[in-house]
């Protein structure tokens, strides 16, 4: 499912897929994939999404599962 709200997000701030994934740390493929709906991003990198776009972490995934790290080195996903 694409995330709308992610990419309108990001152009209402002005980055491009790229810019927004080198203040992350990632390619724009990252980005692209986020937007496009076939990857979720970290809880962790939602919360720095949502920092950088200055949007409600609810409202950016809102419905999404993001993965979240665990201990034994399994993901397991969770709804925010």
């Amino acid at each position: 499912m694409k995330n709308e709200s992610l990419t309108q997000a990001r152009k209402k701030k002005g980055f491009t897929q790229e810019g927004l994934a080198e203040l992350l740390g990632y390619s724009k493929a990252s980005v692209s994939n986020w937007e496009n709906g076939y990857s979720n991003p970290s809880l962790s990198d939602a919360f720095k999404v949502s920092e950088i776009l200055e949007e409600d972490i609810n409202v950016l995934f809102s419905e999404l599962k993001v993965q979240v790290q665990c201990t034994n080195g399994d993901a397991e996903k969770e709804v925010i």
